[in-house]
Order: structure tokens, then sequence, then C-alpha cells
């Protein structure tokens, strides 16, 4: 199944006026994923064809206003516009109070269910076909990145199971028990069909590079990574508890990562090609992300 990755707010800390907030929204099946959401999420939201009245749950990184402040106002027009589902919030544990006071503050009528969840390290969310894992990053308060995966499935050789006389049922019963008796012969699963790996996108924003982000991008399709700043301020990044170009560029090729899109980019960059040609030096198939960028996986 496809999956549409759409990049709501690019930014760094301070937004500009070609870049809002951080937030991107994961569409898989329907549903609306939504990781971090900045101020001005909903509006992006509109402006690029993302249905929030479909958002399933929400994955905040941390709690920095930058990344969570546009919930307040998301979960009011939800509520506004009549939303009956449950939605499931998901923040790194300790800091869920955060959350309730973003839903309470103003004593809004909002009547559907909100299930605010506090997070370690692991399985998160799971939803029909794929997970959300959370793991640690390294930033000045406690910081998740995410991994959406597909779950595996099996792929079967049509023509040498037709030949074989496998049909109807009996392909339940080669999935559940791992193998079938066609024609007088029992045959294996493992000779007529293959495991195939699910898509796999990892997000990972407001961090140092840190060896979790390599291991839970493992052979990623894409790795969303901050690059808030150009190599001539590592220091800075250092300080500040986050990565240049080259660094993210670094964990992408270190983690066999098929593609790294750049973001959380900071606002002195008026120009990102400095970025992307730095990043480029180290992994080659470095794209900076662009309020509004579509991928589809």
């Amino acid at each position: 199944m496809q999956v549409r990755i759409v990049a709501l707010g690019t930014a760094g800390s301070a937004p500009s006026k070609e870049r809002n907030l951080p937030a991107f929204a994961l569409v898989y099946d329907g549903e609306v994923l939504l990781f971090d959401c900045g101020e001005g999420t909903q509006l992006q939201m509109l402006k690029y064809g993302i249905n929030a009245y479909r958002t399933k749950a929400v994955f905040i990184t941390h709690i920095h206003g930058d990344h969570v402040i546009g919930l307040a106002g998301l979960l009011r027009t939800l509520a506004i516009n009549n939303r009956k589902d449950p939605l499931d919030i998901f923040v790194p544990k300790g800091y869920e109070s955060v959350i309730e006071k973003l839903r309470t503050f103003d004593n809004a009528k909002i009547d559907y269910k909100i299930n605010v969840h506090g997070i370690g390290n692991g399985v998160a969310y799971r939803g029909r076909g794929f997970t959300v894992s959370s793991f640690p990053l390294k930033h000045s308060i406690e910081t998740k990145g995410y991994v959406f995966e597909e779950d595996e499935r099996l792929k079967f050789d049509k023509e040498l199971c037709k030949k074989l006389g496998i049909k109807g049922t009996m392909f339940k019963e080669l999935s559940e028990k791992g193998s079938v008796v066609a024609n007088g012969k029992r045959i294996s699963i493992s000779k007529v069909a293959k495991k195939v790996y699910g898509k796999k996108i990892v997000y990972a924003s407001d961090t140092r590079p840190v060896e979790a982000t390599v291991k839970a991008a493992n052979n990623a399709d894409i790795l969303i990574h901050e690059s808030s700043y150009a190599d001539g301020e590592k220091e800075l990044a250092a300080e500040r508890k986050h990565s240049t170009a080259s660094e993210a560029a670094a964990v992408a090729k270190k983690a066999k990562a098929k593609r790294l899109l750049l973001t959380h980019i900071s606002a002195r960059y008026k120009d990102v090609k400095e970025l992307q040609n730095e990043s480029k030096k180290t992994f080659r198939n470095t794209e900076i992300a662009n309020d509004g960028m579509i991928i589809l996986i």
C-alpha cells in the first residue's frame, strides 16, 4: 500500500515566510498520522490537502513549543466539526500534563475522547497493517524519534501455486500452519512464498546524531532528520543539541537508509543549497524538505 508523506512544517525553532513550524503528516490507508504539531499546523493541513478529521494519532517528539503548540487549535477545530472518533496522542513519558493543559486551559467543549499516552521506547501504536515505534533522541529535554513500519507480508508465486494445485482456502492454511497438502503432497510455505518487508519511514527531529537513530533507521526507505545548521556552526549545534547537515548524512549512511530528507532548517539559511551540498558529500541521496513537499513511497 502506498504511503504519502506531506511536509507541513520544516522550520527550526522559529518560522519564516517560507517555512512553518515542525509537522509532518503520513497518510496510510485513508488515515492520517501526524508527527509533531507546531503552531499553524491545521492551516498547513488545509493548504496542502490533508484532511485533519482523518487524523488517527499524533506523535509528539518533545514538548518544546515549536513542536506542540499547534495541538491547542487542532483539538478545538476537530471538536467544532463534531468529531466523534477518539484521538490518540503520544508524548515522552512524564510530559502528559503538557498535553492535558493544551486540551483544558480554556475549558473548551471537546466531546470526543482524547487518549494521552506517555511513552518510553518500543512499539507505541499498532494500526491496520503497521506499527509506530519510538526510540531515544539526544536533545536538551526528553525527546523521542518515531519509526513507521508496515507489517511483513507473504508474496506467493502464483504460477507455481497453480501448478502445484494450491488454491482457495489453502492459502490461508499455508499462512497459518506453514504447510498444506495439495494433490497428495505436503508443500512448505517456503517453497511457494517469500517474505516481503514493509515500508519504513523514520522521523528524528531535534537531536544530536546518535546511534539509536542509526539502529532505528536501518535500511529505512526514508530518514527524515533534523539539520538545523551547516557545518560552520558545528559548535553551536553541539551546544544546542541539534545536528548539522553532514552529521545527519553520516547517520543516514551508517544506517544504510535509501533516502535522507533534511528538515528543521534554521531561519538563518535563506539559500539551503549549502546544507544540501554538505550533506551530499557524505550521503548522495539527500533532499531538503520544503513546506508542501509530497513524497510517495
